[in-house]
Formats: C-alpha cells, sequence, structure tokens
C-alpha cells in the first residue's frame, strides 16, 4: 500500500534510489518517508520505535531499521549504499540555561548534530562512486533564529547548518548536493509536547500557547502539516535540484521574515 499524492504534487521520479530516512516513525519523518517511497525510492525506515517500524513495513512503506542514533558507529553503518539521506530525528527539552540538565544537553548534540555527521558520513563513499547524492537536513527556523529555553536545540540545529554547508562545499564536484530545510511549528508529537512544556513555563494554558508564543511571530497563523515539508524534501531530492545546493529554505509562513 502507496500513499496517494494530490494531483497538484511535483512529479518526482527516485526510481533506483536508495533513501534513508531517520526519525521515520512519525512526525515530519514519516511523510517524508512515504513521499520518497511513493517516488518510487526503496526507503530504509530509521527509528527507535520498533512496532511502528514493523507496521510501516508491512504497509510496504519501506524497510525497517530499528536503532537508536546515538549509537554512532551503527548510524554511520546504517547509511552505507544511501543515494539520499534526509536527517530528520530530534528531540526537545525547554529549560532555562541555568537550569538545563547537562546530560540532557549532550544527548540532544550527540543525535541531532553528530549522529548526522555520521549518517553522512557513511553514505558519502558510495554517493561519490556513483557521481549523484541528496542530503537533506531538517533543520528548523531555531537554525536561523534562536528563542528562549531551547538551548540544546538550537545549538544543535545551527550547527546543523554549518555541517551541511560543509558537506555541500565538499560534495559540490561529486554530484552530490546538501541542504537545509526550516520548518516553522509542524503539527508533529514534538510539537505538541513543546505546547506541554512551554504553558507550564509560561504560567498559561495550552491553547493560549499556540497563538500567543508559538505563533506569535507567524504571520501564517496555523501549524505546518508534515505532508507540506516532505514535498520540499522531495523536490530537493530530484535530478531537478541539483543547482540547490548549500541552502537553508524555511517553511516557516514568513515567521523567519518578521
Amino acid at each position: 500500500m502507496t500513499t496517494e499524492v494530490s494531483p497538484h504534487t511535483a512529479q518526482v521520479d527516485l526510481t533506483g534510489r536508495t533513501a534513508l530516512v531517520t526519525g521515520a516513525a512519525g512526525g515530519i519523518g514519516l511523510a517524508c518517508a512515504r513521499r520518497l517511497s511513493v517516488a518510487g525510492a526503496s526507503v530504509r525506515l530509521v527509528d527507535v520505535d520498533g512496532p511502528a517500524l514493523a507496521a510501516l513495513e508491512e504497509e510496504g512503506v519501506g524497510e525497517a531499521v530499528e536503532l537508536d542514533l546515538t549509537d554512532l558507529e551503527s548510524a554511520e553503518e546504517a547509511a552505507r549504499g544511501a543515494d539520499i539521506v534526509v536527517n530528520n530525528a530530534g528531540v526537545q527539552t525547554v529549560a532555562p540555561v541555568q537550569d538545563f540538565p547537562p546530560d540532557r544537553f549532550s544527548l540532544i548534540l550527540r543525535l541531532m548534530l553528530e549522529a548526522p555527521f555520521r549518517v553522512v558520513r557513511g553514505s558519502l563513499p558510495h554517493m561519490y562512486q556513483h557521481g549523484w547524492g541528496r542530503v537533506v537536513n531538517v533543520s528548523s527556523v531555531h537554525g536561523l533564529r534562536a528563542s528562549a529555553y531551547k538551548s540544546a536545540y538550537v545549538a544543535a540545529k545551527h550547527g546543523l547548518e554549518g555541517l551541511s554547508k560543509v558537506i555541500a562545499l565538499e560534495g559540490a564536484e561529486q554530484g552530490v548536493t546538501s541542504n537545509c530545510v526550516n520548518p516553522g511549528y509542524v503539527r508533529t508529537t514534538l510539537v505538541e509536547k513543546q505546547i506541554t512544556d512551554q504553558a507550564a513555563a509560561h504560567g498559561i494554558p495550552e491553547e493560549r500557547v499556540v497563538s500567543e508564543v508559538l505563533l506569535a511571530r507567524t504571520p501564517v497563523k496555523r501549524l505546518i502539516e508534515p505532508a507540506e515539508v516532505a514535498e520540499l524534501v522531495a523536490y530537493l531530492c530530484s535530478d531537478d535540484a541539483s543547482f540547490i545546493n548549500g541552502a537553508s529554505l524555511p517553511v516557516d509562513g514568513a515567521w523567519s521574515a518578521s
């Protein structure tokens, strides 16, 4: 079973390509995995949620790879032979710097910066050998702008932006592109948890968090749907996007323009 795509969706043909998507069991990662599968790619679904991956494999979305990406050696090995890498896996913790748990800070950087480095490191030899590759890093508006109480997340995303650009520079002559997609607030479990955390941090009801905190600077007053992000990711993986390289592309309803 595959996911139906809107007739307005850009036609992307990834037949014969192997794509690895991290955090593939839900949210943006799941939307990307489904979209790349519809485009013809063979998808490796990487996540810690084994049961969810098994269900997706049974559905025909891709091959399940149950993996904790903080196991960096295994993360690198899982990427061998991939033509496309979508670094998406992430977590969030909301706390003032002075109260931020140091172990949690280290884990977030390991998962959201070191693991993408190792995944790309594992995939590049194959990409270079074949003269074609696509690296898409799911960053965030927080890779371009900071917000209070998110020190580890903002640090990791800013680091991912720099890593992505270095990969773009090194891979350009090898037919490999590397770009960041920078969503605003997407309708995911991660954002729903942020709403709860922000409500506690600000002492206001959750419904006010969306309008007064999360979307305060966003002219388009709604959450982004994961499929909207996945559509841009799919285009960046196409042959038509070969000259988009080293870019950071906001999907944020003009949040970063305000």
